[in-house]
């Protein structure tokens, strides 16, 4: 009887995958609640929030840094949304850049998949690398709580010592994270609980804790201070200096397309996953905003605040409110939730590198595309805790060196948001209508909405970041932005198009979401199911010998 539930759980999912061109060669055994976590656990809202605060006050200050977090919320939800919308259409391993090709079209489709899917690549792994590194900073920030001797200069990024000892606990964090992923689908099931957990704990002990040591140490922030006070640190005129506060408050919820990533190995997917998208950026919204405000209230003088000279100023903040004991228990605390949201980075990033290994594109794809006996894609995660590792070597000569490469990490995804509903509006605005999960009349608007904002936020991630700009501040999230979508429009030209995203193969993909819902539900009939799953795939194998023939003729 549970095989026969869980062949009627997963035939509908097959059918459409098959439907796509594909077999399911993963699992598929997560759920609605493992769909949602791999979006909520890889923003880490609690996480996010305490690693972009300093950064964020510092261009333009309290009411710049309340006032840009709740645009970003209503924006990132209605961007959340629409994007949904395309994966319960499109449920595929690696979505967002089978989302491009699908919203470009069938002439234009598979040069915007190849664009795509070297930004997404782009963005995911360098995501994990600096994640880590993050980790890291939490850690060695101890030893100025405890005053401990380094040396070589402290613990500072222009000496050589500390960057070797970052280098070599970042390695250690990040081998723990792809382990991790390399559990059985339902052992890392516990992943996603795992995650769960240490949120509500994190969150919990944030906004009961901080308050109650901060009323018993240096005391609270008046209101008028919290809602008007402006700072301008970055010495770029007060606009400008008030739009890159949004560096801060978008990176907080930017990476929800996650939960579309793992969309082959959950059950019911083209609801799920979509479902999972846009929950879980709803609810980190939703938490974000009294979190930021919690921490403005709790926070230090700003002249205190940006005199913490360590890897990780809310150490010393809670060191400040809770002591030393309180202090170390928020930091162990912090440190478990973003190996653990680390984790969840290598889940997603290591199904995109699958999804475009299993198209062949990649140099050694049939090795990074292949998955094991619990249909797992192993490789794939290896594949990426090498990239990364590779990554965080940067670190040793240069700190400069390392942030150049990690700085592209939130500008892809976000140019990715902005261009998908763009095409969509240009190409396809009348696809995706038979989505399960659907923002029905607001479809059009939202794409509108979703468009513009992201495509302010790629302005504001690409601008210089400090005035004068110099060669120390200079901001290579251009350049190397720059590199990655010439590198996919390289790709596009080399690569045949028989190999990869041919137009019949998008046009495929496109009719199978207008029928979408004219297929019968599983539950009905599961043999006869089963056969219709079996047609359909056939039918999709003897479509691609048929392309293949045509390319040898």
């Amino acid at each position: 009887m549970s095989s026969d539930k869980d062949s009627i759980d997963t035939y509908g999912d097959e059918e459409q995958l098959a439907s796509f061109g594909y077999k399911q060669i993963l699992h598929r055994t997560w759920h609605q609640f493992e769909a949602f976590m791999a979006g909520f656990g890889s923003l880490y809202v609690v996480g996010g929030a305490r690693l972009l605060y300093s950064y964020g006050l510092y261009n333009g200050g309290p009411v710049a840094l309340w006032t840009s977090m709740l645009v970003t919320i209503v924006f990132m939800t209605i961007t959340a949304a629409s994007l949904s919308e395309i994966c319960s259409s499109i449920p595929l391993s690696g979505s967002i850049y089978v989302w491009a090709a699908e919203a470009g079209g069938r002439k234009y489709g598979r040069f915007f998949g190849f664009i795509v899917a070297y930004w997404s690549s782009t963005a995911w792994t360098s995501f994990v690398a600096s994640n880590t590194q993050g980790t890291t900073n939490f850690m060695l920030t101890e030893l100025a709580v405890f005053n401990a001797y380094f040396p070589g200069g402290g613990l500072d990024s222009s000496n050589v010592k500390f960057r070797a000892v970052q280098w070599i606990v970042s390695e250690a964090f990040l081998l723990i994270a792809i382990l991790s992923n390399l559990l059985s689908p339902r052992r890392f099931a516990w992943i996603f609980k795992a995650s769960a957990l240490i949120i509500a704990v994190d969150f919990l002990l944030t906004v009961i804790w901080l308050p109650v040591g901060v009323s018993k140490t240096y005391g609270f922030q008046s209101a008028k201070w919290v809602f008007t006070e402006y700072y301008n640190g970055s010495g770029a005129p007060d606009v400008w200096n008030f739009m890159l506060v949004y560096l801060s408050t978008s990176g907080v919820l930017t990476g929800f397309d996650a939960s579309g990533h793992i969309a082959e190995e959950t059950k019911n997917a083209s609801v799920a996953s979509a479902r999972g998208m846009f929950w879980s950026c709803v609810v980190s919204g939703l938490l974000a905003f009294p979190l930021l405000i919690l921490f403005l209230f709790c926070s230090p003088s700003l002249d205190t605040l940006f005199t913490i000279a360590t890897p990780q100023p809310f150490v010393i903040i809670y060191q400040l409110a809770l002591g030393k004991g309180g202090q170390m228990v928020m930091t162990l605390v912090a440190i478990f939730g973003l190996l653990i949201n680390t984790s969840l980075a290598v889940t997603a990033a290591s199904r995109l590198i699958f999804a475009i290994a299993r198209d062949g594109i990649l140099p050694g794809s049939s090795w990074i595309g292949k998955v094991d006996k619990n249909g797992q894609p192993k490789n794939a995660i290896i594949f990426i805790g090498v990239v990364a590792a590779l990554l965080l070597c940067t670190i040793l000569p240069s700190s400069v060196a390392f942030t150049s490469l990690i700085s592209c990490g939130a500008l892809p995804t976000i140019a990715a948001y902005a261009l998908i509903p763009t095409l969509r509006l240009i190409f396809t605005r009348h696809e995706f209508a038979n989505a399960k999960w659907s923002t029905g009349r607001l479809a059009i608007p939202f794409c509108i909405i979703a468009a513009i904002w992201n495509t302010f936020l790629m302005a504001v991630l690409l601008s210089p970041l400090e005035f004068p700009v110099t060669a120390e501040n200079f901001n290579f999230a251009c350049a190397v932005f720059t590199f990655v979508t010439l590198a996919g429009a390289v790709s596009w030209w080399v690569v045949p198009e028989e190999n990869w995203l041919s137009r019949r193969a998008v046009g495929r993909i496109l009719d199978s979401t207008e029928g979408a819902r004219a297929r019968p539900h599983p539950a009905d009939r599961v043999q006869g199911g089963s056969a219709a799953a079996s047609t359909v795939g056939e039918q999709a194998k003897k479509e691609n010998e048929v392309e293949q023939a045509a390319a040898a003729r």
